[in-house]
């Protein structure tokens, strides 16, 4: 199916509207080009809801908050619900931050996103309010199993669906659950690539549910990161990563996929 949702965008080219942090914007718009489909970056609350309302899906990433920003991604996220128009919300660093959460939880109840994306602290932050850790970083400690259920949890409370990354990325709807083992240690070793799949899954979204969309995105990204591997360094490994996310065939994505469906 991934194969089929990446010739859709290609053909549709939809525009995908992201408000995300200044650190990553750039591999974000990238990333969506390199798709196929066509990225606007407008975070301005006079801009939010005349471009969420015209573009084929949203993303939200509270990597990088201000009251801009905040007030911004709150229009967007209810004008997408009133429009029926999906999102991905990505609650970066939400484990560390006590005004993240209560900042996320008020974006919920107010228009429950297509996918809610987070690293296994920050999913299990959401899940667990009395949990906290250090940092944007996954917390290394922290058990596949117990992860699966809280991401279960919480995609069957909000009817949802949950992309959890990290070394197994996690995918649930609240009825099925699938571990993705695609993927490269090297991902870790630069910036912006949690946010990069983040834009993916919103590219994907222009094109299909939340959980399909999941799925394409922490596929296709992870083999991407393992096409990209080198021992030249970090530079070139993003670069690496940015030349295969648009050059990357139907070929490599098949003979990579590996995909465990669990429940």
């Amino acid at each position: 199916m991934i194969l089929e949702y990446r010739k859709k965008i290609r053909e549709k080219r939809p525009l995908i509207h992201c408000i995300t942090n200044p650190i990553s914007i750039n591999q974000c718009a990238n990333t969506i080009l390199a798709l196929g489909a066509r990225p606007m970056m407008a975070e301005h609350p006079e801009e939010a809801k005349i471009i969420t309302n015209s573009a084929g899906a949203l993303m939200l990433n509270i990597g990088n908050i201000t009251d801009v920003r905040k007030e911004s991604m709150l229009i967007s996220a209810k004008t997408a619900g009133e429009n029926n128009i999906r999102f991905v919300l990505d609650i970066c660093g939400l484990a560390c931050l006590p005004s993240r959460r209560d900042y996320v939880f008020r974006l919920i109840n107010g228009a429950v996103p297509s996918v809610i994306k987070g690293n296994y602290s920050e999913i299990y932050a959401l899940y667990d309010q009395g949990y906290s850790s250090s940092g944007v970083d996954a917390d290394e400690t922290l058990k596949i199993d117990i992860i699966g259920h809280a991401a279960f949890e919480i995609a069957k409370t909000y009817h949802t669906t949950v992309l959890v990354s990290g070394k197994t990325d996690i995918v649930t709807d609240g009825k099925n659950v699938v571990y993705i083992n695609n993927g490269s240690p090297q991902l870790a070793t630069v910036t912006g690539t949690g946010c990069m799949q983040g834009a993916l899954c919103a590219a994907f979204l222009s094109v299909t549910d939340g959980y399909e969309a999941a799925i394409a995105a922490s596929t296709m990204f992870g083999i991407c990161g393992e096409l990209s591997e080198t021992e030249k360094g970090s530079g070139t490994f993003m670069v690496n990563l940015m030349d295969n996310l648009s050059t990357i065939t139907d070929k490599e994505i098949e003979d990579r996929i590996k995909i465990q469906k669990m429940l």
